[in-house]
């Protein structure tokens, strides 16, 4: 069976029924390595084909679908057809021109990548794998097709007719109905580094990071990148499937959750219109909280896209309906949250302020939380989406897995069932830093997945990549630790690194004023987060913070001081550990840990580490 993007379920809707019985046959009668994009905008124009079909050994096709009967057809030609539905005579473009147009673009945009290209010989320019473009009549027969003459208008051989593509058709004759559109003896193959260059330069949702610009129609000398990154094909296919109403994706740190979550609000808003209520993304560190206002901001979408952290929002939620604010003291925040929930229970505070609500790090959210953000969602559009890793859930007070407050999703209104999904494959860390990680955490990452609503526990797979092995760094004294990490993180800088690509994160606010003072005084730029608001992600600086801040970011170089005084006198070792596996998961290519000292983790890595 290939694969369809969007899943079938989450398309139909908007399918003219012709062009679902195309998606249904394609799906179940192509095999396994096909993939289908129905209706996905495409290369610089941002045009829509009805269907892009690619193969590794067969190459790339565009298909366009037409529902037309041969009795609305009046007249035709190569460029131009005029039909006449309802008796009423109408001039559209021949289907098989306006496939070609779309392959031309889709070609011309690939042509420009020279990895894709011949570099010599007398194909050179042109592409190393084959293309093509075709057309499916549903209405119309073969029989029909060549008695109405209609081949003068159309090759034959690039269409396929109602008869062609029934249940009952075999899968070969299929298959070999389609390749027979492209023109003789064109060969090549796509190989999986170039099929996701192909999906890099044609879907510029899917890419890492984003780059929406580099193919805007007016960037006829944009360059190629040699490196490319994109989503995986399930998390391209759950991102552009996830349809309406509540949905929860339970996925491991790295595994590409807040890219899915951007991705989608992004859709939402260019969906929407100068009527549409606002969507909001919620978070509860206000770090990522920047972070995300930030990708939203880049893309020209911040003023339909909300982004705020949790306690921001209760702020100003009481602060936008005239509510009174609890006084300042120990208990603020629990006291704010309780002043939003109140006012909404007595309809001082709307409910359903918003068309669709995103929620990031769901499980540091409490279930009276999620409870109370479950009622700002529009009724009448119902889009709601969790994100969960109860690994990361690091605030114990709101750890959906607490056993003194257990929850189910149902219970708290995200009504999920059928519409949660797994992601367990870890794409942020190499697999040296991600067995490091898993190895202190292992007896967090052990439970066995259970039903749709329940809270499950994820033990994440490496996409393979590696990388140096973490850096363990054994010295008697906190303060010698920080010495050695700021000449690691110097030397780096010497070797390419950008200082905004390094990050220090502590388990205490004293080792991390302890390690700013540090790397202030060996002269290296720092941002040190002492208070809420202290974080620009976009700075050329060390970002000095704590490891309870750090959730939902991501740094090239993670620099782990004082993880062999941990867990802290009074911590408990699982919650320990827990924080080390979300402060160690930040890193994507080297990890630093700074390992001296009596403590259980210290001790079990240089363990390992002897072994």
């Amino acid at each position: 069976m290939a694969t369809l993007i969007p899943a079938l379920g989450a398309c139909t809707a908007r399918m003219m029924r012709g062009e679902r019985r195309v998606a249904e046959r394609l799906q179940d009668k192509l095999d396994d390595d096909y993939l289908l994009w129905y209706d996905v905008p495409v290369g610089p124009l941002q045009s829509h084909p009805d269907f892009v079909v690619m193969h590794p050994r067969r190459g790339l096709l565009i298909l366009e679908v037409k529902d037309w009967k041969l009795a609305t057809i009046a007249k035709v030609d190569k460029q131009t057809w005029t039909l006449v539905p309802g008796g009423v005579p109408k001039s559209v473009i021949n289907p098989l021109e306006q496939a070609r147009q779309y392959a031309h673009q889709v070609v011309d945009a690939l042509k420009r990548d020279a990895q894709l290209t011949h570099a010599d010989g007398p194909h050179q320019g042109n592409l190393t794998f084959p293309w093509s473009y075709g057309v499916v009549l549903t209405n119309i027969t073969r029989k029909q097709f060549t008695s109405a003459e209609l081949h003068h208008a159309m090759e034959s051989q690039r269409v396929l007719c109602s008869d062609e593509m029934t249940e009952a058709v075999d899968a070969e004759d299929l298959q070999s109905r389609l390749w027979g559109m492209f023109p003789y003896m064109m060969r090549g193959v796509l190989t999986l580094p170039m099929l996701e260059r192909v999906r890099w330069i044609l879907f510029p949702q899917v890419r890492l990071p984003e780059q929406g610009t580099l193919f805007a129609a007016d960037d006829a000398l944009a360059d190629v990148p040699d490196m490319m990154r994109v989503m995986d094909l399930q998390q391209e296919q759950l991102a552009r499937s996830l349809g309406v109403g509540h949905r929860v994706i339970h996925g491991v740190a790295g595994s590409g959750k807040t890219m899915i979550l951007g991705y989608r609000a992004e859709y939402l808003a260019r969906a929407s219109t100068a009527n549409s209520k606002p969507i909001l993304i919620l978070c509860f560190n206000e770090p990522l909280g920047v972070k995300l206002h930030g990708v939203m901001d880049a893309k020209g979408l911040s003023e339909r896209v909300h982004v705020r952290h949790f306690h921001k929002w209760c702020h100003e939620q009481i602060k936008a309906f005239g509510q009174t604010l609890p006084a300042q003291g120990t208990h603020f925040f629990e006291e704010l949250v309780d002043a939003v929930i109140r006012g909404v229970e007595r309809k001082q505070i709307p409910s359903g302020q918003y068309q669709a609500v995103l929620i990031d790090e769901g499980h540091d959210f409490a279930p009276e939380w999620l409870k109370l953000v479950v009622q700002m969602v529009d009724p009448a559009s119902n889009s709601l989406l969790v994100l969960f890793d109860d690994a990361q859930s690091i605030y114990q007070r709101h750890t959906a897995c607490n056993a003194a407050r257990p929850f189910s999703f149902k219970s708290v209104g995200i009504q999920a069932q059928g519409r949660t999904t797994v992601l367990k494959i870890n794409y942020r860390n190499t697999q040296q830093i991600l067995q490091t990680a898993s190895l202190v955490a292992a007896d967090l990452l052990s439970g066995a997945d259970q039903g749709d609503d329940d809270i499950v526990l994820l033990q994440p797979v490496s996409c393979g990549r590696a990388g140096p092995a973490p850096l363990l760094i054994c010295l008697p004294t906190l303060q010698e630790e920080a010495w050695a990490m700021a000449d690691h993180l110097r030397l780096a800088h010497e070797q390419g690194h950008a200082w905004g690509d390094m990050a220090v994160l502590c388990a205490d606010w004293k080792t991390r004023d302890l390690c700013a003072q540090v790397l202030h005084q060996r002269g290296l730029p720092l941002e040190n987060r002492v208070v809420t608001g202290d974080f620009d992600p976009d700075s050329d600086k060390i970002k000095v913070m704590t490891m309870h801040a750090s959730k939902g970011l991501e740094f090239a170089l993670v620099a782990l001081p004082g993880v062999g005084h941990m867990p802290a006198p009074d911590e408990d070792e699982k919650e320990a550990a827990r924080l080390f596996y979300v402060a160690a998961t930040r890193a994507t290519h080297s990890l630093v840990i700074g390992v001296g000292g009596d403590g259980a983790l210290g001790k079990q890595l240089r363990l390992v580490n002897c072994d």
